[in-house]
């Protein structure tokens, strides 16, 4: 499961639970004190079975759960990446090219074959990966294993299905930019990153219908290949007849180039954007900076910040914005991540006429953060609620093969995912303020506002020079 199928997952979970004590609240007004708490349980994934193939692709298998499914998703180090300053999307152009058929299927054989097996076929592209898989019923694993090598090995990318794909993403990204959420990430990422690929959000509608199928299909040639690609198989599954299926379907495959290194230098200094959108109702804002990414010992602190200060629903400015002064309805903050880079960010859709109040309670809330350190029931509360999300999310083969990803692209080591509850534990109301005074420097910070320029640049005028 992707980390925005989660949440809009834990969304539907959260609202379901609300209208549950509504309704139960409407029926008896007796309230009990609840039981308190267990101590949480370290999490201890399936014993993992790795093997290298000769032409160094990676292949890990995770035997897990009790229903008779396997998820099969091979995982290619390539995407935004690698793409060139004048081939915005490519990879992703590529990707749903790759859905059009192989030497030997067509697009309509691929989809009746998975189907057949009880599945889907999902092909997807981010800034740092590919990924190619799906889950199907367990009898069906080696033959899924087979239909992904073919798809992965051997797309035939069919000119007469370019024109199509590319009208297809030229109206997602029509879509997408019409969204002042999306307006707001673009800059915030091109102002954050510059000209390096994970600051380039968007293509040009002429640079997409300027694609051809040479350029899709050296795209490919460049960035695919075995050493780049890591197979991953969780489920229920007969790890003989798994194994000999992926040997058997990924040893013939050329090694292929390394991934090259392309660190970005992420802008670390103040700056503040608006983009007018004339008469707007609300502004979205959007405030960051870079933090310090995964591999770093104050990450796991680093996101017990992040869920207190604007990562949950019960975070301090959701309610100060949302709850109390009823500015917004749905602000948010999280932590992005790219391989070895991070940034926090808070996202808020404000009424207008409140753009430079909201600023003023976030950045109340930072500094109120660092001069003081929290309440050990407050961030009790804060752990209890990431260690419970954190297990739901490794309650399905999706789940625990997103983390496994995230850990190889990282380079984690085997102890990340089982030292995570440990790690949550040990962070202390000092450490909170620590990360906040260390990492989340207002003066620091990129803001990007999209909303009404009449009505929010007078507010947004105390902002311009760096916030103290």
């Amino acid at each position: 499961m992707t980390q925005r199928r989660f949440r809009h997952a834990a969304a539907l979970v959260l609202a379901f639970a609300v209208c549950a004590a509504s309704a139960l609240g409407a029926q008896d007004t007796k309230r009990e004190t609840p039981p308190p708490l267990g101590t949480p349980k370290p999490f201890a994934l399936p014993p993992k079975h790795e093997l290298t193939l000769p032409n160094g692709m990676k292949i890990t298998l995770v035997r897990f759960g009790t229903v008779p499914k396997v998820s099969v998703y091979c995982d290619v180090r390539t995407g935004h990446i690698d793409e060139k300053s004048n081939e915005v999307a490519l990879s992703d152009v590529t990707g749903d090219m790759m859905r059009e058929g192989t030497s030997t299927r067509s697009a309509t054989q691929i989809e009746e074959q998975v189907g057949g097996m009880g599945g889907s076929l999902a092909i997807s592209v981010d800034d740092d990966e590919a990924s190619i898989g799906g889950a199907v019923l367990s009898e069906h694993g080696p033959e899924m294993v087979r239909l992904v090598a073919d798809v992965v090995r051997h797309p035939s990318f069919p000119d007469s299905e370019l024109a199509r794909v590319i009208a297809n993403e030229s109206r997602d990204v029509a879509i997408s930019k019409s969204q002042p959420q999306s307006v707001a990430r673009e800059e915030f990422v091109k102002t954050l990153y510059g000209d390096h690929p994970y600051g380039r959000l968007y293509p040009t509608d002429d640079m997409l219908k300027s694609y051809t199928i040479a350029q899709v299909k050296e795209f490919y040639a460049r960035n695919f290949g075995a050493a780049r690609t890591h197979v991953y198989i969780v489920g229920v599954f007969d790890e003989g007849q798994m194994e000999k299926a992926v040997r058997d379907a990924f040893t013939g495959w050329p090694a292929g180039s390394a991934p090259p290194a392309r660190p970005p230098a992420p802008h670390k200094g103040h700056s503040v954007t608006l983009l007018d959108r004339p008469a707007a109702v609300q502004s979205t804002i959007m405030l960051g900076l870079p933090v310090p990414d995964p591999t770093s010992k104050d990450f796991t602190a680093l996101e017990v910040t992040d869920a207190m200060l604007g990562g949950t629903f019960g975070s301090r400015i959701t309610t100060n914005i949302r709850e109390n002064k009823g500015y917004t309805y749905s602000p948010f903050s999280f932590i992005g991540t790219h391989r070895h880079d991070a940034y926090w960010v808070q996202q808020a859709d404000v009424t207008t006429k409140f753009t430079g109040a909201s600023l003023k309670e976030i950045f109340g809330e930072i500094d109120r953060m660092q001069k003081e350190a929290p309440g050990t029931p407050e961030l009790d509360g804060i752990k209890n609620n990431m260690i419970g999300l954190f297990t739901l999310r490794n309650g399905s083969r999706g789940g625990i093969v997103t983390q496994l990803e995230n850990e190889d692209l990282q380079g984690l080591g085997d102890d990340y995912l089982s030292g995570y509850v440990k790690r949550v534990l040990a962070v202390t109301p000092a450490d909170v303020q620590r990360m906040t005074s260390t990492y989340l420097k207002p003066d620091q910070m990129t803001l990007v506002v999209v909303g009404d320029k009449a009505t929010v640049a007078d507010q947004l005028a105390p902002y311009e020079q760096p916030v103290p």
